[in-house]
């Protein structure tokens, strides 16, 4: 297996590179240096030689192309290794105290000339192609039409000469093994602390928890390492502290009975109870999931408008919205990071508690009194009317069969009572268990089938196959018969009428039932699920029923943990909007 480097490795390789190329380049810098110090000081020394062999020729008169020899006079007195020769401007040797000038080639084309050619004098070092000796050569021109070269031999006491030096190299490698020694003992001490911020790092990446006795070394760095381990530590409790209170937040929002949600500066949904939902589609116009449909309906025109004013005067608006009989108080509040809360409450509930009973016994009397009356008097008028003979027979049994509708009216209005009491009374009666939505929805058209027959009603399921309930079949079956027959009664002629699951999500099933009817008047909306209340102001009994059946819906549903809303069609009719939750309900 690859052993890993360690980190105190990586620095010190990195550092012992870093610094041995730095000194490499220092020594190589200051050889070259040292080298160009050298070779300008020898040129600067063949200089002054030529310039003494110029002054020599000119003061004495020498012709180069008769008497050249009369230079040997004058080098008699430089270094005998001296190479002296001089060239005419146009490369022809007048002389050279070494080898035959009249034997030598134009030199016209040495490097050295063609450098003092430009810039008045030259050197270079090279390989002589007259005597393959390797010379250090300087040429210089002079107005008299020739040039004055000098050359010593490029040997290897010359070339020590040039790179002579090597203390200091001595004193560079010292000075290297010295950062060196250094940089180990730092090292050492930096890597202790690092060993031990890296255990602390490996604690936290696997999740232990960091033992309370782990120590730092005691230097700058292990100052800084004990100061993240107990930012990290306050870190975390924080964090438990942070996830605790937003649980509870969570639940507080969750078990409210207002509508909450919760918006990011670009306003994208972070957080929305159910509640926040059932209200929305109270008040839009069609049913939805999404959340941020609020700001393109104009019923949320003022709030798009707040929250769009820069600057606002506070950072809170309300407004008051009436919709589907009800009214609805909407709240804005915007934080400091520009994110925001909308809070939906329905305001139109009324104090119901205290009436209760009392409201009951006025409806129950009110609602018996008439059958009960219209039987003793039907009952009355045969006993007057009836003889031995059996005269009046007819009006007799016309009687009879008005005193049994009554009867069966009587009946029913006792059964819906009777559900209803064992609804709030008894819930635990209600045996619970799975039952498929799509099934029980057609054990209801076939046994509803002669009622939409007559009113040339059609009713359709849009519920698939694999929607399944937790709760009582026998209420499920009640709410949903219930509201075709509302449907039936109320609505008319030639109607469809339509339920379908049309959403979900891990919680809940999301349905709508509607009928294309008339539809109800918005101020009787807010009411029609309350017991005995009639659309009818007159109480008229001409559509039958006994004014309970929305009631055992509503009750129906809040045993079921569900919820239940109802408003108009746009294009017609009576919307109910209802959510089941998936789980098993707990009463």
């Amino acid at each position: 297996m690859q052993r890993k480097i360690s980190f105190k490795a990586r620095i010190v390789s990195i550092f012992t590179v870093i610094i041995a190329l730095f000194t490499v380049g220092i020594i190589l810098f200051e050889q070259q240096q040292f080298k160009s110090e050298r070779t300008r000081s020898l040129e600067r020394t063949l200089e002054n030689n030529a310039d003494i062999v110029y002054r020599y020729l000119t003061d004495n008169a020498v012709d180069l192309q008769k008497e050249p020899e009369r230079v040997k006079g004058l080098l008699r007195y430089m270094p005998s290794d001296v190479r002296c020769t001089i060239i005419s401007w146009e490369g022809r040797v007048f002389y050279d105290n070494l080898l035959e000038a009249g034997e030598m080639e134009n030199h016209l084309k040495r490097p050295e000339v063609q450098k003092s050619i430009g810039f008045g004098s030259g050197s270079n070092i090279r390989l002589s192609e007259s005597d393959n000796i390797k010379y250090l050569y300087f040429s210089k021109k002079y107005d008299e039409g020739y040039f004055i070269r000098l050359a010593v031999p490029y040997d290897i006491q010359l070339q020590s000469f040039i790179n002579s030096g090597s203390s200091f190299i001595i004193y560079i490698l010292l000075f290297f093994v010295l950062c060196i020694l250094m940089m180990l003992y730092f090292s050492n001490r930096f890597s202790k602390s690092l060993k031990e911020l890296k255990e602390f790092s490996l604690n936290v990446k696997n999740g232990t928890n960091v033992p309370a006795d782990f120590t730092f070394a005691d230097d700058e760095v292990g100052e800084v390492s004990a100061d993240i381990v107990e930012s990290y530590n306050l870190l975390q409790e924080n964090r438990r502290k942070l996830a605790t209170e937003r649980e509870k937040l969570l639940q507080h929002f969750q078990l409210s009975e207002e509508g909450i949600a919760i918006f990011s500066k670009d306003r994208r949904e972070i957080y929305a109870n159910s509640h926040f939902l059932q209200f929305l589609n109270m008040i839009l116009d069609n049913p939805t999931l999404e959340t941020e449909l609020i700001f393109d309906d104009p019923v949320f025109g003022e709030f798009v408008t707040f929250l769009n004013t820069r600057p606002r005067e506070g950072n809170i608006f309300s407004k008051r919205i009436g919709k589907s009989g009800r009214q609805f108080n909407v709240r804005i509040i915007i934080f400091e990071d520009e994110s925001f809360e909308f809070y939906i409450s329905d305001i139109t509930k009324s104090e119901k508690t205290r009436l209760l009973k009392q409201e009951m016994t006025n409806n129950i009397a009110h609602e018996l009194r008439t059958p009960v009356t219209s039987i003793r008097g039907y009952l009355e008028t045969i006993l007057n009317l009836y003889d031995d003979k059996g005269d009046n027979s007819e009006r007799v049994h016309g009687f009879l069969e008005r005193a049994y509708t009554q009867t069966i009216r009587l009946s029913e209005l006792i059964q819906d009572i009777s559900m209803l009491t064992k609804i709030e009374e008894a819930s635990d009666r209600f045996e619970q268990e799975q039952v498929n939505m799509n099934g029980l929805l057609k054990e209801l058209n076939n046994d509803l089938s002669d009622k939409l027959k007559e009113k040339d009603n059609t009713f359709t399921v849009e519920i698939n196959n694999n929607v399944v309930i937790y709760g009582s079949r026998t209420l499920l079956y009640s709410i949903f018969r219930n509201l075709i027959e509302n449907a039936i009664s109320y609505g008319g002629e030639s109607i469809d009428i339509v339920v379908r699951c049309y959403n979900e999500n891990e919680n809940s099933y999301f349905f709508e039932f509607y009928d294309t009817g008339k539809g109800v008047d918005e101020r009787h909306l807010v009411r029609i699920f309350e017991r005995f209340y009639r659309v009818n102001e007159g109480r008229t009994r001409n559509t039958g029923g006994s004014g309970l059946g929305l009631s055992i819906v509503r009750n129906a549903m809040l045993f079921h943990k569900g919820s239940i809303v109802a408003k108009n069609r746009p294009e017609g009719g009576l919307h109910f909007l209802m959510t089941f939750p998936k789980s098993p309900a707990k009463n």
